[in-house]
Order: structure tokens, then sequence, then C-alpha cells
């Protein structure tokens, strides 16, 4: 894979594509790819561990924005938030760009309503044996380039007992370029905040709601 992007694979599918021609594929084939300005992007489904730690993790973050939803005041605008597992996440209006988190919360929209990036406030990857650095780090970049506040990635045991070994959250941080000659290559990065893993405690965060998640609640 190149750094300026993901490279396309499918022998069965052009290289690039229209969202419109990518919505006529059967539903087997099109869960398997993601678009990047127009190009196709072959997504490995994962093994079924790996979507079981995202659908635990997303079932935790989901229940901790239930209570912070329901813990606002009758004085105060109530937030509200929405979180689902592998949904596409939208970064330009006519659709030729979109990557899949394994995990993401939004702002709450419409039922049925597309997601973009400027309603998405925290997207999460499980990593995985197909997950190469240069993967993880392409997709970071066009996360934070895009102004998602929030990043997650979700390590397992693999090859052990699958269970997860390590939760670790980003913070968007904005790169100071005054005063200096030369210029950062990201303007905009993730940089690390917190970092937990199951002999420690248990996996408190404030940011976009107060959660409390219990290592039990993503056991295996």
């Amino acid at each position: 894979m190149s750094s300026s992007g993901p490279e396309a694979f499918g022998k069965d599918l052009p290289e690039t594509m229209t969202w419109e021609e990518l919505d006529q594929l059967p539903g087997d084939v099109a869960k398997d790819v993601e678009l990047w300005e127009g190009r196709v992007v072959w997504n490995r489904r994962p093994l079924m561990g790996h979507q079981r730690a995202a659908r635990r993790v997303c079932n935790a973050l989901e229940v901790n924005a239930r209570r912070a939803m329901r813990a606002g005041t009758d004085g105060e605008r109530r937030q509200c938030w929405e979180v689902e597992v592998e949904t596409n996440i939208f970064f330009k209006a006519d659709k030729s760009s979109f990557l899949t988190p394994d995990f993401f919360v939004r702002r709450c929209l419409p039922r049925e309503a597309d997601t973009f990036t400027d309603d998405t406030v925290l997207v999460g990857e499980v990593l995985s044996n197909s997950d190469t650095d240069t993967r993880r780090e392409w997709k970071m970049e066009r996360y934070a380039e895009a102004g998602i506040p929030w990043y997650w990635e979700i390590r397992l045991d693999i090859g052990g007992t699958w269970d997860v070994a390590s939760v670790k959250a980003y913070d968007l941080y904005t790169v100071d370029q005054s005063g200096h000659t030369v210029q950062p290559l990201r303007p905009v990065v993730y940089m690390p905040v917190g970092e937990w893993e199951p002999t420690g405690p248990s996996i408190d965060f404030p940011e976009p709601f107060a959660m409390s998640i219990s290592w039990e609640d993503l056991a295996y």
C-alpha cells in the first residue's frame, strides 16, 4: 500500500466506482468495499473474535451514552448520541469517499440518515492481523483530517484468548505551526490521552460523554 492512499482490490470490480454504482452491487459484495476518492478499496471481513470485541465495546459505549443522556436536566439542552458498529462514514457529499470503522458514536440524526464526518464524534477500530501499520496510520490520518474529535483503538490477544488486550484513546490535536520554518506534514493529528489494560482499572473517560467501562463488559 502506498502512503498516498489505499490500494484497489477485487478482480471483478473496476478500479473506480461511484456510490450509486456501488449501491447497485449485491449486499454480500458491497459490504466488503470502501471507496476513497472514487477508488475501490477491499475491506476484508474480520474473524468472529474481532467482530465480537467490536460489538461488546459498542454495547458498553451505548450503555454509557444512554446514561449520560438521561442525566441531562430539563433546564439545559440535552445532548443526544447514537452508537453503532460497522456503518459507513462519508467524507464527501457525493459519497465518493467513505470508511467503515468497527464502531462509532455520532450525534443523533433522523432515523436511517446517512452518517457524515461532521456528525461523528468518535470512531474506533479493533486491530487484527489484516491491519498493517500502514493501513492503520492511513485511516487515522483520514479521520483526523476530517476533524473527528476522538479515536479509539482496541487491541486483541490474537492467537491466545482473543480477549481485549488494551484500549487506547486519542484526542484530536492541532499542531502549532507558528515560529517554525519547517512545517509539519500533518497539521492535525491524534494524540494518545488514555490507555487501559485488563490488569489495571476500569476504562473511565470523560469524552464525548462521561463513561466507565469494566473489563467484565468486554470479556470474551
